[in-house]
């Protein structure tokens, strides 16, 4: 996601037709997805490469499993193109950790490490890595949810700083001094030190 779009041309009837879709306008979703589709896509290749190579979920099943999800909040109250893709991301996270419980979580993979952007990395084991940063954002959420939800953007949502930055309504600069201190504290909590 780029994150100057909000101002783009097509940012606006993303918006318009989220707001129609809320307010109970279907064609609006019908008119939507083509819009928002490719953003999906790009969501969840992203949240899929941090996983192992032996994955189940395809991108397209996990864009497909997320629209699903999304379309079934009937009570969502969609405001904005930024505020639906980090729906769209929190959706993608809970797809992953289940698909990951599913697969079982005790079965023990290769030692590909977990990769938490900007070359932070964690040696944990095929589907220990999503089940493990799942639990370590719960812990985080527990703390500080506002640096739990920078984590949910940027690892599972593959956001930008900047992209974050906007969803949370946060500046930029403030976005990357949490995103450091997340990292640490992630960094901390996943090598066995919490």
């Amino acid at each position: 996601m780029d994150p100057d779009r909000s101002a783009s041309p097509e940012a606006e009837p993303v918006t318009e037709l989220l707001q129609a879709w809320s307010a109970g306008d279907r064609a609006a979703l019908d008119r939507l997805m083509p819009l928002v589709y490719r953003e999906l896509r790009q969501i969840a290749g992203r949240a899929r490469r941090r996983e192992s190579g032996d994955q189940t979920l395809q991108t397209t099943a996990l864009v497909h499993e997320a629209y699903i999800r999304l379309v079934d909040q009937r009570r969502a109250q969609w405001e904005s193109r930024t505020q639906f893709f980090a729906v769209a991301a929190q959706a993608m996270r809970r797809i992953l950790v289940d698909e990951a419980r599913r697969r079982g979580a005790d079965k023990r993979g290769g030692g590909k490490p977990l990769q938490l952007i900007d070359g932070f990395d964690v040696p944990l084991r095929v589907d220990e890595d999503v089940l493990a940063v799942d639990g370590a954002v719960e812990a985080l959420a527990a703390a500080d949810p506002d640096l739990a939800r920078l984590v949910e953007l940027r690892f599972f949502g593959g956001m930008t700083v900047a992209e974050a930055a906007t969803v949370l309504g946060v500046s930029t600069a403030t976005a990357e001094r949490e995103w450091a201190a997340a990292r640490a504290w992630l960094q901390h909590e996943l090598s066995g030190g919490g």
